[in-house]
């Protein structure tokens, strides 16, 4: 069997997990250990509190720094609601395409680094090639956070990242941050015909999603000149406003879920003090003017920082010569490059297939795109003796 084919047929064994971010995704990672053990890797798990989920960090070659980390996560999106042609989690090959839940986002690059795992075996006799598969990613780059404070510090730790997003393959040296939060709000509910006697909730977060908007357009003016993404400037999304029970009932409760994706930390600190300005003046008091037990709690998702580009990246250097490119660009999608920057490796992203397809229906992975990611792997082995 050719390694294009080995690599299809484990791709859709890690596609049958279904790893959906609120679900366990224990059952690939155990898989993914395994596999990678009876390559010769060194194998260390992570499980978080619940125990229900689990980072994988692995090891092939000498014990050693300077090492290439191959990363990618293992959780998926949500299938609900959307209309599919075919089982989300039985991958199909259709006309050169893989379609399954994940293929492009990211368990192809994951099929390809783990299929490459033998002759990476063979292969690093100097510098070491590691693994980090992780949990969580789609809610906050979790698993990477949890991961950190466990390589922090660690003699033998890689100084390249190779971070396996969808790019088509391209050579990815910078993205924004992404900042995710929840805010709650917590009212007095009544009857509707008495609208001053209750704290609508659900009115004053809307007030809080209007500071949103003005921020958002506020924030264009701040894009630093010599910036490369597209667009320019930090953005605001408001993803969901939540509550109310009926017409004629003063909500009680609500909630907003909103992100922000920083091209500076100045910017995240301007909204963020403008929002905690805006509830302490203004929505709190009046708020509790009527509830004293009225008030409004933010949740921190999750902030992840960007992947900041740099003058010197080896990780960037490495895959322009493995793929043959000439120039690294920039995305505006957010991934767990930033993580393992911050830890003192150069960090890059490159992998099979395109944004574009992630997170849709009829996801799909050609094979071309995965060919050409074994091939960048195969040259890779080149690099390690």
């Amino acid at each position: 069997m050719d390694r294009l084919r080995e690599t299809v047929d484990l791709l859709g064994r890690l596609v049958a997990f279904p790893t959906v971010s609120s679900d366990s995704n224990l059952e690939m990672i155990v898989f993914l250990a395994d596999a990678l053990s009876s390559a010769g890797a060194r194998v260390e798990m992570q499980q978080d509190a619940s125990g229900t989920k689990a980072n994988l960090w692995a090891t092939i070659g000498p014990d050693a720094p300077g090492g290439i980390l191959l990363s990618g996560h293992s959780d998926v999106v949500p299938v609900t609601d959307q209309a599919w042609t075919t089982d989300p989690f039985a991958m199909v090959e259709r006309d050169g395409r893989l379609f399954g839940r994940g293929t492009c986002d990211m368990k192809g690059f994951i099929a390809a680094a783990v299929a490459m795992a033998p002759d990476f075996a063979q292969a690093a006799t100097r510098r070491p090639v590691h693994f980090a598969f992780t949990h969580d990613e789609e809610v906050g780059c979790l698993g990477a956070q949890a991961l950190a404070p466990l390589l922090r510090g660690r003699e033998a730790l890689p100084s390249v990242a190779i971070i396996g997003e969808p790019t088509l393959m391209q050579v990815i040296e910078g993205h924004k941050g992404c900042y995710e939060y929840s805010v709650h709000f917590t009212g007095l509910e009544g009857h509707g015909s008495a609208p001053d006697r209750g704290v609508n909730a659900v009115e004053y977060a809307v007030r809080y999603v209007a500071r949103l908007l003005e921020l958002r357009e506020a924030l264009k003016a701040r894009a630093p000149a010599s910036n490369r993404f597209d667009p320019p400037w930090t953005t605001i999304n408001t993803g969901a406003l939540q509550g109310g029970v009926a017409h004629n009932v003063i909500p009680g409760r609500a909630r907003i879920d909103w992100e922000m994706r920083p091209v500076q930390a100045g910017d995240a600190d301007f909204v963020k003090d403008s929002l905690r300005e805006l509830c302490a003046h203004d929505l709190l008091p009046a708020m509790r003017a009527t509830s004293p037990a009225a008030d409004i709690v933010t949740e921190v998702v999750g902030e992840v920082d960007g992947l900041i580009p740099m003058d010197t990246n080896a990780a960037r250097d490495l895959m322009l010569a493995l793929t043959g490119a000439d120039e690294a660009g920039t995305v505006p999608f957010g991934t767990e490059a930033g993580i393992f920057q911050a830890l003192g490796m150069d960090a890059v992203i490159c992998g099979p297939g395109s944004i574009a397809q992630a997170h849709k229906p009829d996801e799909y992975l050609s094979l071309d795109q995965l060919g050409r990611c074994l091939d960048m792997l195969g040259h890779l082995t080149q690099r390690l003796g």
